[in-house]
């Protein structure tokens, strides 16, 4: 019965073994049995540096790891494994290939979600309530964005060169330089003629500063009081004399209308006339001369 005890004992430890020892080979390869796990597919055009096991992270907390890596013929695709069963990211989300410092170290992934905030009682990503327009479910695909290198740094640089000379940018912009630089010297021209018609223009602006002195002048004697008091007076005196012409031209038609005085003014006239004769007579020779 011992001995049968002691088999017992062996044989349960030799397939304790051999369970710990097929779940360090499915740990291994990165095989999960447990529920509590889900995948996604991240497309990369270029995964430099991404490696199986490499870690997932997600505002720099580790949630899974990089399972497979399969390359088709038009990109990388990763399956990233979470281990977090009640992590639910709203869409859009990206994958970025990122390094784990500034200073470079193990390359890693980090998710990206750009969606708006869920609620609490928001689907988990393996419910079968799980929207996919809302929430990224287990086995969801998203676009993954490839770590930058001096090589892909140098690769855009040229992609955007390429374009330039299609679409002759720099050609247009030698162009505009020249068209600028034109325009520069139109401008110049414009200001020197400009400088030069003030120039000319400076001695009407003197007088018309020593006309606008003047007429201040004027303005300033003319809102004297005392000058004010002159020039009513003067009215006052211009109408009067005003108003006596008038009645004396009126009183010299009365006289012109009255024919018996004019009468006795022309016999007057004639007599005094005669008058002047007597006292101062005409020589002859006078008149001869």
């Amino acid at each position: 019965m011992r001995r049968s005890f002691r088999d017992a004992i062996v044989g349960f430890s030799i397939l304790g073994g051999i369970v710990a020892l097929a779940g360090s080979m499915l740990w291994l390869r990165g095989v999960k049995l447990s529920r509590s796990t889900w995948n996604i597919t991240a497309s990369f055009e270029n995964a430099a540096g991404l490696a199986e096991r490499s870690p997932v992270t997600y505002r720099g907390i580790l949630v899974g790891s990089i399972g497979k890596i399969k390359v088709t013929p038009n990109a990388i695709e990763a399956t990233l494994d979470i281990n977090d069963a009640e992590l639910s990211l709203p869409i859009p989300v990206i994958a970025k290939v990122s390094n784990s410092s500034l200073l470079g170290g193990d390359v890693q992934v980090s998710l990206l979600s750009l969606g708006s905030p869920l609620t609490e009682k928001a689907p988990l990503p393996r419910s079968k309530d799980c929207l996919e327009s809302k929430v990224l479910c287990h086995g969801a695909k998203i676009k993954g964005k490839p770590l930058m290198s001096i090589s892909t740094l140098t690769e855009e640089l040229e992609r955007m060169l390429q374009k330039a000379d299609k679409k002759d940018i720099v050609s247009n912009l030698v162009q505009s330089t020249k068209q600028f630089d034109l325009t520069q010297k139109n401008l110049d021209e414009l200001i020197l003629q400009v400088k030069d018609e003030v120039a000319r223009a400076e001695p009407i602006i003197t007088h018309l500063n020593q006309a606008t002195e003047h007429v201040n002048n004027i303005l300033a004697a003319i809102d004297n009081p005392n000058t004010l008091n002159d020039i009513i007076q003067t009215a006052k005196s211009t109408r009067s004399i005003t108003k006596k012409v008038d009645n004396l031209g009126s009183d010299m038609g009365k006289i012109m209308e009255d024919e018996e005085l004019m009468s006795a003014i022309r016999s007057v006239t004639i007599g005094l006339g005669e008058f002047f004769n007597e006292l101062y007579p005409v020589q002859t020779s006078e008149l001869k001369r």
